[in-house]
């Protein structure tokens, strides 16, 4: 991983749109279904949309049905972070870029066999690298 990532808030709203720094910065969610990702199959590596790392590769991406773009693990490890997340009165695993903090989502222990994960990412925190 590069090094850590820290700008202004006044920088990252220059740097990203209305509604990318909504999710990346305040935490938002895009409605479900809307996302440009969500039934996307393109081979590649999706980064985050505020620093650049590179999180997660398609070959992790699969349908889940939930309406955001979902992946069975990150890139690395050292990837991502995660937070416990209390907000709107549930407990769930927040997922934050390592690099940058941004918010991309949450992780549920629902997902596809072997690991049993569902990264559940916003795709307005996402941009994805065609290969």
């Amino acid at each position: 991983m590069a090094d850590k990532v820290v700008k202004s808030d006044a920088e990252w709203r220059a740097l990203l749109t209305p509604e990318q720094y909504a999710v990346a910065r305040r935490k938002a969610t895009e409605p479900p279904y809307s996302g440009a990702y969500c039934g996307t199959d393109t081979p590649g590596t999706y980064a985050c949309v505020a620093c650049g790392q590179e999180l997660f590769a398609s070959e992790a991406k699969f349908h889940s049905g939930c309406g955001w773009p979902s992946f069975t693990r990150p890139l690395s490890a050292k990837a991502v972070a995660e937070e416990a997340d209390f907000s709107h009165g549930m407990s769930r695993t927040e997922v934050l870029c390592a690099r940058c903090d941004a918010h991309l989502g949450h992780v549920f222990d629902d997902g596809p066999a072997p690991g049993g994960l569902r990264y559940c990412i916003n795709s307005l925190a996402l941009t994805l690298k065609p290969r």
